[in-house]
This record gives C-alpha cells, sequence and structure tokens, in this order.
C-alpha cells in the first residue's frame, strides 16, 4: 500500500511558549487510496485544521495540504454551499462539481468508523441546503447540550460522573496551571471539569458536546484526543513534567502551598525524600506537623472515620457549649466516602460564648485564624475570597483498635507496645455567629466551583454580592437575612440544589 507523510501537529502549549519545534514528521499507511481529501481552514482554523488532518491520516485516509486536481472530496465547517463556492473561486477552480462537497460531519463519521462512509445526501453540501448541517434535534445530547447552564449552580452534579476519564484529565491541566499560577487556564480547565460532571450521559463523539458552555479550543483538543486515541498526550506531557511532579509532593505537605513549592524547586529539591533530608529548610510549625504525621496525612480519611471524628467534636464542643449546634461540611456533606480532611461549622444559638471555644485546650496542634469580620461589612466581590470567621487548622489524634497479631510478620518480633493505635486526621473547626450560619454552611459545604459560580451568578445575573457572611442586594442596598440554604436560593431565584447535587 502507499505510504504518505504527514506533518507533525504542534500542541497548544508549544504554540503558546513558541519554545519547541515540531515533532519529527512520520508516515502512515495509505488504506483508501480512492479518496482523496481536502480539509477547508476557514472557519475552522489551522490549529483544529492540523489536527483534524493528522487525525484522518493516522486512521488511513489520504488527505492533501493543498487543493490539488487529485483531490476528492471537499470537508467544511460551518461554511454554506455558497460559501464553499465562493472560497473555490477565489482559489482559480472553474468545475467544483468533480468535487463531494461535505459537512464536516461526515468527516466525523468516517474516523468513528475507521473507514469511508458513504457521502449519503443529509452529509452533502448542495444548493437546496444552503446552510451548515445541524446535528438532528431528535438526538439527546445535543438536546440536553442546549440546555445545560454555564453555572454550575443551575446544575445538578451527583457523585456519578459518566466522563471521569474526561475530568481527571481536566483537573491535571487545571492542578498544572494552578501550580504555574496561571488562573485563566486553572479555571478554563476547572469550569470544563465541573460541567462534564453533570451531564447524565457518557460524551462519545465529538458533536455530544455541540452547543455546551465552557468548552474552550484547549479542552475541545483534549477530548477529541481522548475520543480518538484513549488518552491525551498533553496530560502525559504534565504528568511526566519534572517541576509537577515535584509541586504535586510538596503541596501533598500540611502548611506547603505554591510559593513554598517554587522556593524549594528552585532550590534543587524534588521529592519529599529530599525534603526530609535537608536539615537546613526553615519549616513553619504547620509545616513541621505535616512532615512529622506525613503518611496519616496524605491517606485518605474514610467516612466511618470521619463519623468517629465527628462524634468526638460534637461530645468535646457540648461540654462547653451545650446549645451548640456541629456540622460536618465540605465534601462528606455532599455524600462522600473519601476526602483527605474534614470540615465542621460550629454555632451557638445563645449569648455569644463561641468566642473563647477554640482556646481550650482541646487538640494536639492547631492553628487558630481569629475572626477580622467587622459588622455592616460588605460582602467581597472575589469568588475565592477567604471568610473572616474564626477557624483551627488542626490535626486531631484519631485512636483506632489494634489489628489482630495475626496480621503482623512475627519473625520480625515487633514490640506490640510500639505498634501504632492511632491515626493523626486533618480537621478544620469553623466558628461562625448564628446569624451568618446558613450562609457559612452553604460556602464550607462546597463544592468549591459550586461556591465560585453560585457567586458569579449573584454578582451577574441578580446584581448580588454574595460570600460566606451574607447576601447584598446591590440595586436595594440591603443585606438579605436567611435562616436556611433553601432561603439564600430563593433570595438567588434558584432552585434549591441539595448538598449532595453540588458536586461541581
Amino acid at each position: 500500500m502507499d505510504r504518505i507523510k504527514a506533518p507533525a501537529v504542534i500542541s497548544h502549549r508549544k504554540r503558546q511558549k513558541g519554545l519547541h519545534s515540531p515533532k519529527p514528521s512520520c508516515s502512515y499507511e495509505i488504506k483508501f487510496s480512492k479518496f482523496v481529501i481536502f480539509i477547508m481552514q476557514r472557519k475552522m482554523g489551522m490549529t483544529r485544521r492540523m489536527f483534524l488532518m493528522e487525525l484522518a491520516r493516522r486512521k488511513g485516509f489520504r488527505v492533501e495540504s493543498e487543493l490539488s486536481d487529485s483531490v476528492t472530496h471537499i470537508v467544511a465547517e460551518n461554511n454554506s454551499y455558497l460559501e464553499v463556492l465562493d472560497w473555490l473561486k477565489g482559489q482559480a477552480v472553474g468545475d467544483s462539481s468533480r468535487f463531494e462537497l461535505l459537512d464536516i460531519s461526515w468527516f466525523t463519521a468516517c474516523m468513528e468508523a475507521g473507514r469511508p462512509v458513504d457521502s449519503e445526501m443529509k452529509y452533502r453540501l448542495t444548493e437546496q441546503c444552503q446552510s451548515p448541517l445541524k446535528t438532528p434535534e431528535s438526538e439527546v445530547p445535543t438536546i440536553i447540550a442546549r440546555k445545560v447552564s454555564q453555572y454550575s449552580c443551575q446544575r445538578k452534579t451527583t457523585l456519578n460522573n459518566y466522563n471521569k476519564k474526561f475530568t481527571d484529565a481536566f483537573e491535571i491541566m487545571a492542578e498544572n496551571y494552578e501550580f504555574k499560577e496561571n488562573e485563566i487556564f486553572c479555571l478554563e480547565f476547572l469550569r470544563a471539569a465541573s460541567l462534564l460532571k453533570s451531564l447524565p450521559f457518557p460524551v462519545t463523539r465529538m458533536k455530544d458536546i455541540q452547543g455546551l458552555p465552557c468548552i474552550g479550543d484547549q479542552v475541545r483538543d483534549i477530548i477529541e484526543e481522548i475520543i480518538e486515541e484513549g488518552e491525551s498526550s498533553r496530560v502525559k506531557e504534565v504528568l511526566n513534567d519534572e517541576r509537577y511532579k515535584a509541586f504535586k509532593q510538596f503541596t501533598s505537605i500540611f502548611g506547603v502551598g505554591v510559593k513554598t513549592s517554587e522556593k524549594w524547586y528552585r532550590m534543587g529539591l524534588r521529592t519529599v525524600e529530599e525534603l526530609k533530608a535537608d536539615k537546613t529548610l526553615k519549616l513553619s510549625k504547620m509545616q513541621k506537623a505535616g512532615f512529622l504525621y506525613y503518611e496519616d496525612l496524605v491517606s485518605c480519611v474514610s467516612k466511618a472515620e470521619a463519623d468517629a471524628v465527628t462524634l468526638i467534636v460534637k461530645n468535646t464542643v457540648c461540654a462547653f457549649l451545650p446549645d451548640a449546634l456541629v456540622t460536618i461540611t465540605g465534601g462528606f456533606r455532599r455524600g462522600k466516602k473519601m476526602g483527605h480532611d474534614i470540615d465542621f461549622l460550629i454555632t451557638n444559638p445563645g449569648p455569644r460564648e463561641d468566642d473563647e471555644l477554640l482556646h481550650k485546650g482541646l487538640l494536639l496542634y492547631c492553628d487558630i485564624i481569629e475572626s477580622t469580620f467587622a459588622k455592616e461589612q460588605l460582602p467581597s466581590r472575589k469568588v475565592d475570597a477567604m471568610d473572616h470567621f474564626q477557624k483551627c487548622f488542626a490535626i486531631l489524634k484519631l485512636c483506632q483498635p489494634r489489628v489482630d497479631n495475626s496480621s503482623y510478620n512475627m519473625s520480625k518480633k515487633l514490640d506490640m507496645a510500639e505498634v501504632k493505635d492511632w491515626k493523626a486526621i486533618r480537621v478544620d473547626l469553623v466558628i461562625t455567629p448564628f446569624e451568618q450560619y446558613a450562609y457559612a454552611l452553604l460556602g464550607w459545604t462546597g463544592s468549591r466551583q459550586f461556591g465560585r459560580d453560585l457567586r458569579r451568578y449573584a454578582t451577574h445575573e441578580r446584581k448580588m454580592i454574595l460570600d460566606n457572611h451574607a447576601l447584598y442586594d446591590r440595586r436595594k442596598r440591603i443585606f438579605l437575612k436567611a435562616g436556611s440554604e433553601e432561603e439564600i436560593f430563593a433570595h438567588l431565584g434558584l432552585d434549591y440544589v441539595e448538598p449532595w447535587e453540588r458536586n461541581a
């Protein structure tokens, strides 16, 4: 069979940075020599065209980079029949009847089948079909896509993720951009991940995402590559990147963020083991605790462990404040079975006796942040702003039953007195005034993306400002009181979303 040279496709990151040369070109076997395809760049863009050309060549199709006499099929996207004819005239083509003029949907069908499909009337661009071919209204994914809101607070997102292979990829890309402090690209991938998590069907074709919001070019390219190849080369590149791997390890340590990770990386450090071995590092109290209990803290917290910690926290708090309300928030309130820490919201409906609660000496390690809230202070306009509640970032010692002796290798002659029968668990305690409890509960329940979109919706759609303390109506210039989450949704004109439906 014939073989043809294919130009390399340069990834988005390489194009943006302009630092890398193209990959070496490679040749592909031509399986369908009777079909010679030319893909119009008009309304498509060079990047997408190059990607589709490379894809078709890998599938065994002959694809020409330039329009020539050998071309049999011309593929166009978002172009009408007359627009294609007009373009051909500009290329000095007198007789266009020798070409099959086809919508991109024909090309997509060929890629899905792995072979040429018949150029049926529904794929052809004809004089009777002046506009580009549209996806049939009867297709369920397309109908759903047209109804999907850009705001996750108007979508219901449970833990049933039908598109995990895509959302996992997006979250890796978002994390990488977060490590690079590129907020724009980070949010682009987080919003796309949030949206695909909410879809009640698996994405299997590119037309399944037609009409969806929050799907930019970078996201679209990764979806397309995963559909065709089962994985993304860009994501693999990130996972193999030395800087990403180092930051991933560093930020897993309690008390270590991006700034500290950058500092350590510039010092030539790459792993947690190297950090532990470097005695010159100056560590904060929180970071020292993070290293001391590292193995426990990087392991997942189970629902059973969360329930046990909840009982401890409730009993301890109620010993000081019998009427106090203690509520578990975060992922566990949203129905998750595993997590990395446990968040609690604590409020007291009676007189303000809760100010000193965190100073009672309840924990082995704690970092207490005092309240900075000022009465009549307007909510923050920043979607990621920290709240002003008194809070405690802590490590709690959870005692656990000893493991049965038979599970140990007796040849090691372990001293059972030295066997660890407890686990260090990350716990965040947040003290909120009772009148702000509903807003705090909504904010601390999450998910983070759900909270972001809720605040964006309040600002852009309702002319209000929302944070973990209050909701302010800018038109009426009043604070809106709420005794429950349901009341907050009602103030915003939104249908109530249950906690387990907020896993955006």
